[in-house]
């Protein structure tokens, strides 16, 4: 990069030590020109009226201020959220412009890369950062300096109570590309890291267009780095477990994506070219949660949508698509289509249930005559079988792509999530009108499934039609209704799922909503046995986290 003196690198050359060099695309230069947008960084007071703008189509449109009252943060560390404040000790740099973006927590993987804003600091400044983040999240933060030059980049994780982060820059951000991230637990919200709390301490390198994460600062000159309030420079980098440990871990890990190619443009471009930059005052605070409504359309990568051309506001699947879109489970076509009443293979449906659901194996892989290791879907079909989905066809054929039945479906799902049906089978069946229609080897399974509110029927509620091909709309509903069995995600209301009708359990009925009311607590996965609790009812604690997402779905 034309902005880093080699003779700094020369200088700590001798201290980057079992790193790993993550690529990192470069912002682009060029790109407010090419989309003619303005080049130079609006600022925006925190007092403003009309708070944060998004610039797109040359149309200024006005958002909601994402700054809130620093009496409605949360007190005693109730709430997750995070203090950023930017340091120089050499203090002869007077600004920087901090990107800040989030990749949430979800289940055993993260969510891609979500854009918050971007902010220009004076140095010493602090700002606060609250609502819509939860333990575990991973905090992105790329550093500009006031002509858009890029100076560096770090990501913290998010802590079980407010965090506290401090971002340290060299004597020269422009040539010495470093930073140092002190960070740790603020419960009280003072400024400061909880005493007998781990104080997280690292440094990230950008060279060569790569993000390096140093494992160790021995031979490191540091005194540049160190901050009067802050701890003194550890000899070795203090990492949070998932930093150095895992699919995700950062550091001794080799050539680990910090961006994917469909990254969002507006990580891409520069600070000011597509929304306009935030002047922060002393103490501001922000609302993340408003901040990813505010920029949803532009902060999902390319292959993601927030809505698709062919799907209405009022089509009865639109919140089972959006819910899994937004969890990058289900994805869109290049077109910006869904094709809701497209059918799905056996392939597809395989490549979603590896995103939809943990990877725990039941069983031992094994080798499909009919897919090959250049399948598409090669990786998906193995996982998902180990997993207890998907048995074969016939021998050891797969059959990838054949079209699936509604019961196929229903058939699949039930026998990974092993539920049983509690009462006379005929009796749970009796809601749908075709119920002689149900194989006989199948009907309890269908029975356990009804109970628990994951069947949903479009037009009719009362028809199952196990034996019509499934589109890709009620594929998502069935397997969203799934998930909401496993306590994964919210409930969704809908008219079309079985249990809004009686359904009946031990020999009585009861209807969805007096069963909710009585278990309405319960809180249970997938072989949780708390007594008196159906998977269906149950609700995850807390917020539940439905932005930035992407599928597998169609190829």
């Amino acid at each position: 990069m034309k902005y880093i003196n080699q003779s700094y690198f020369a200088q700590i050359s001798k201290f980057v030590l079992a790193v790993t060099s993550v690529a990192i695309f470069s912002p682009i230069a060029s790109a407010s020109a090419a989309l003619g947008f303005p080049t130079t960084v609006a600022q925006i007071s925190d007092n403003s009226s009309t708070g944060q703008q998004l610039l797109a189509d040359k149309k200024v449109e006005r958002r909601s201020h994402t700054q809130v009252s620093s009496s409605k943060v949360s007190a005693k560390g109730r709430k997750t959220g995070f203090s950023l404040a930017i340091w120089q000790p050499a203090n002869n740099f007077s600004e920087v412009i901090a990107r800040i973006s989030v990749k949430s927590k979800s289940d055993k993987n993260y969510l891609q890369e979500r854009f918050l804003g971007d902010y220009k600091y004076k140095i010493k400044q602090k700002a606060k950062f609250v609502k819509g983040l939860k333990a575990s999240d991973r905090i992105v933060v790329r550093l500009y300096d006031t002509q858009n030059r890029f100076i560096g980049y770090t990501e913290f994780e998010c802590l079980s109570a407010n965090t506290t982060v401090n971002l340290i820059l060299s004597a020269k951000p422009n040539e010495y590309q470093v930073v140092r991230t002190v960070y740790g637990v603020d419960a009280d919200q003072d400024g400061s890291i909880d005493a007998g709390k781990t104080t997280y301490d690292y440094f990230t390198q950008v060279r060569n267009q790569r993000v390096i994460f140093l494992s160790s600062s021995q031979t490191f000159q540091g005194n540049q780095f160190q901050v009067e309030s802050l701890s003194p420079i550890s000899a070795s980098s203090v990492y949070p477990l998932s930093f150095t440990q895992g699919e995700f871990a950062l550091v001794r890990q080799s050539f680990l994506n910090v961006f994917s190619s469909d990254l969002a443009e507006v990580l891409q471009a520069n600070p000011g070219s597509l929304v306009q930059v935030t002047e922060v005052s002393d103490n501001s605070s922000y609302d993340i949660s408003q901040m990813l409504m505010n920029y949803r359309k532009i902060s999902m990568s390319r292959s993601l949508q927030a809505g698709f051309s062919d799907v209405s506001v009022n089509h009865w699947a639109k919140s089972f698509i959006t819910k899994l879109t937004a969890m990058e489970i289900l994805e869109g076509f290049p077109d910006g289509t869904f094709r809701p009443d497209a059918p799905v293979t056996r392939a597809q449906f395989a490549a979603m249930l590896r995103k939809a659901f943990a990877k725990g194996k039941t069983r031992q892989a094994i080798a499909f005559k009919d897919v090959s290791t250049q399948n598409w879907a090669y990786n998906a079909i193995s996982e998902v079988y180990q997993m207890g989905f998907l048995n074969p066809v016939v021998d050891k054929d797969f059959n990838p792509s054949q079209k699936l039945s509604r019961l196929d479906i229903l058939v699949a799902l039930a026998q990974r999530l092993n539920y049983q049906a509690s009462g006379y089978t005929d009796t749970i069946l009796s809601v749908y009108s075709d119920a002689n229609t149900i194989p006989r080897e199948y009907r309890s399974l269908i029975a356990a499934l009804t109970q628990r509110g994951i069947v949903v029927n479009y037009p009719n509620v009362n028809l199952l039609n196990a034996e019509q091909i499934a589109t890709r709309s009620e594929v998502s509903a069935l397997l969203y209704q799934a998930l909401s069995s496993t306590g994964k995600v919210a409930n969704i209301s809908s008219e079309y799922v079985v249990g809004q009708q009686q359904v009946a359990v031990d020999g009585q009925t009861e209807t969805s909503a007096q069963r909710m009311k009585l278990r309405r607590h319960c809180n249970q996965g997938i072989g949780n046995g708390a007594e008196g609790c159906y998977p269906s009812n149950s609700h995850p604690h807390g917020g539940s986290n439905d932005e930035g997402g992407r599928t597998p779905g169609n190829r």
